[in-house]
C-alpha cells in the first residue's frame, strides 16, 4: 500500500491482552497503531494470495539446486 492511497475508517474488535501488546509495541518502535495493523494486514493478504507450491514441487526445485549436495551426503 502507498502512502497516497485514500484511506477508509473502520470498526473492529480484538482482544484486549493482544491490543495492549500492539500498542506497547507501536509505542516502542516510535509508530502509530494504525501502521502496525497495516503492515501485519498487509503481510496476512501477501501470504494468503501467493500461489501456494506443492510439496512436489518443492522436491523438485530443492533437489534441482542441491541434488549433488543430497548425493555427497548420502555416501
Amino acid at each position: 500500500m502507498t502512502e497516497h492511497q485514500p484511506r477508509e475508517k473502520f470498526a473492529t474488535q480484538m482482544d484486549s491482552a493482544m491490543l495492549a501488546e500492539l500498542r506497547a509495541l507501536a509505542r516502542s518502535e516510535g509508530r502509530q497503531l494504525q501502521s502496525l495493523i497495516e503492515e501485519a494486514v498487509g503481510k496476512l493478504l501477501e501470504t494468503r494470495q501467493s500461489p501456494a507450491i506443492s510439496v512436489a514441487d518443492a522436491l523438485k526445485m530443492s533437489m534441482d539446486q542441491f541434488g549433488p549436495l543430497y548425493k555427497k551426503l548420502a555416501e
